[in-house]
């Protein structure tokens, strides 16, 4: 039997939900297999390099996004495409994010789950 890698996070849902941790996750993946470059403009890679970061990338992309970006050969097209696509989810979840956290840190919690309980009802709303 071939040998199938897992994902090693969770892929980029069609529905936006976890796209910029998503983004987070692949920068340091592939930092981590030394290949982030392959990711960025103007890089010297191999085609070796680039076709395993691919794999990589499409291996962690909701099946919806890996059909519609199927004809989508090459790496950076690919980021940037997803880049375009997701964008504007930092401008939408970062200020949001700042504000929850604003209104949690000036609060006084008595233990580790009371501040989680608070961060969920911050969240589920």
């Amino acid at each position: 039997m071939a040998n199938i890698e897992n994902r090693k996070f969770i892929a980029l849902d069609i529905s936006e939900n976890n796209y910029l941790s998503w983004v987070l996750d692949v920068k340091l993946h592939l930092s981590a297999k030394k290949l982030r470059h392959t990711i960025e403009e103007e890089n010297a890679t191999t085609n070796e390099e680039r076709a395993t970061a691919l794999i990589f990338l499409r291996h962690h992309i909701d099946d919806g996004l890996k059909y519609e970006y199927l004809t989508v050969e090459n790496l950076l097209e690919l980021w940037q495409n997803l880049n375009d696509r997701f964008e504007h989810l930092k401008a939408v979840v970062l200020p949001k994010a700042l504000n929850d956290w604003a209104q949690l840190r000036f609060q006084d919690f008595k233990t580790v789950s009371e501040y989680n309980s608070r961060c969920s009802k911050l969240y589920h709303n």
